[in-house]
């Protein structure tokens, strides 16, 4: 769940620069927002492979085990 907690965190400290950006106009806001989603597009699929390496090592113990 700490992935989890820090994908949730990051998204949180983008939400300022969205406000600039979309309510006052300010463009730098903007451009911080897309280079914030790019971070968490990288953040996000480093979970989607650790997802699959657990799913990977769950499916090889059980085939040991059985």
């Amino acid at each position: 769940m700490d992935k989890f907690k820090q994908l949730v965190d990051f998204v949180q400290t983008l939400e300022t620069d969205f406000h600039k950006f979309y309510e006052k106009g300010q463009s730098a806001a903007g451009t911080r927002v897309r280079k914030g989603l790019s971070e968490l597009r990288k953040m996000c699929q480093d979970v989607r492979k650790d997802v699959q390496d657990v799913k990977a090592e769950r499916k090889e113990q059980k085939t040991r085990g059985l």
